[in-house]
């Protein structure tokens, strides 16, 4: 039987539902082997550049809804931790010879832990007032970026040295040194995110996020321990977005703290939203969102505030008839399209009946 959807209580439709059941394990390999080998030789640097943010902004999506839709748990802090992956990743790059992958790993688990510090209110506060408090704390970083700056490859923990020198870019790995390799490589890690937030869905923690989802004070009296569940869900979203900050580190090269406005926290969770909080392919909607749609919008020469607009409508949309997102509505509404034709052939047929 399907499940009850978590906001509503209606039965809840699976992006995959439109399809038979034989096919629907072979969707996401098929669609990574296709990004993987013809996406690249077929696009233009400028598209190349772009899929490549939205591999990266799907798993800080990812991150996000896993806190959202799986705990009930809102975020509005997830750019910052994002940023700190960043810095994290720069400096590592510039003040060791570490393989990208290792470095990578370890910038995750950095900022695993500084991001569960930022998590801590959420085992006191949740829905508005959680909000704002990792609002708040993600302005604090930002300020103490601005003032700080980001690594530039000099000495010591801060890496300043003088600008004139010029500032080294930040290295990639040795596989993927051009933009359509690393946009390959960047679609292989965020793969392996996925499958990560995929199999704690799927096991122990996934289920003692439900209960916690749905009812605290029930899941306490059946045995879960909130405290330990709630900080693991913030810990694994912020290795998530640690890893999406290294990869952004070596796909922009040079880093800025220009580049992650806090505002920006605001813009993802209306993404996150609209692509869809119950499902992880509503991450890659959201990464579609947030740095596809901005890039078709300046490539056919839009206003920049039509983007807001879009925003504000989308988010109004699911809010009113589609919690779970266009990663739910889209397949909902082609089977709907699918029995509006199948019935239309029926009726053009002789005698009513289907040819």
């Amino acid at each position: 039987m399907t499940p009850p959807h978590p906001a509503s209580g209606r039965p809840m439709t699976r992006p995959l539902a439109v399809l038979p059941s034989w096919a629907r394990p072979v969707v996401a390999p098929a669609v990574l082997v296709l990004v993987l080998l013809a996406a690249s030789p077929l696009l233009s640097s400028y598209w190349v550049l772009a899929l490549t943010a939205v591999t990266i902004y799907s798993v800080v999506a990812l991150g996000l809804g896993l806190l959202v839709g799986r705990v009930g748990l809102v975020s509005l802090g997830q750019i910052a931790v994002l940023a700190l992956g960043a810095w994290v990743a720069a400096r590592l790059t510039f003040a060791t010879s570490l393989p990208f992958e290792v470095i990578l790993l370890i910038t995750g688990m950095i900022t695993m832990v500084l991001g569960t510090l930022v998590g801590l209110p959420a085992l006191r506060l949740s829905g508005l007032y959680l909000a704002l408090i990792t609002l708040m704390l993600a302005g604090a970083i930002t300020v103490v970026l601005t003032n700080t700056n980001f690594p530039n490859g000099g000495p010591g923990f801060l890496g300043h040295q003088e600008l004139f020198t010029g500032d080294p870019p930040v290295r990639r790995p040795d596989i993927a040194i051009t933009d359509e390799a690393y946009f390959r490589y960047a679609v292989v890690v965020a793969a392996l995110m996925f499958a990560l937030v995929w199999w704690h869905v799927r096991s122990r923690p996934g289920r003692a996020w439900a209960a916690i989802r749905q009812s605290e004070p029930a899941a306490l009296a059946a045995g879960v321990n909130i405290t330990t569940y709630k900080l693991w869900a913030w810990a694994l979203a912020s290795f998530v977005t640690g890893v999406a900050g290294g990869l952004l580190a070596g796909s922009v090269s040079k880093l800025y703290t220009y580049q992650f406005p806090t505002i920006d926290s605001i813009l993802l969770l209306a993404v996150v939203l609209m692509g869809g909080i119950y499902s992880l392919w509503g991450a890659v909607v959201a990464g579609a969102l947030m740095k596809l749609l901005p890039a078709l919008l300046k490539y056919w020469g839009a206003p920049a505030d039509l983007l807001l607009i879009l925003f504000g409508v989308g988010v109004l949309q699911v809010l009113l008839t589609a919690p779970g997102g266009l990663a739910q509505q889209f397949p909902r509404d082609m089977a709907r399209l699918g029995r509006l034709l199948v019935g239309l052939t029926r009726r053009r047929a002789p005698g009513g009946e289907a040819p």
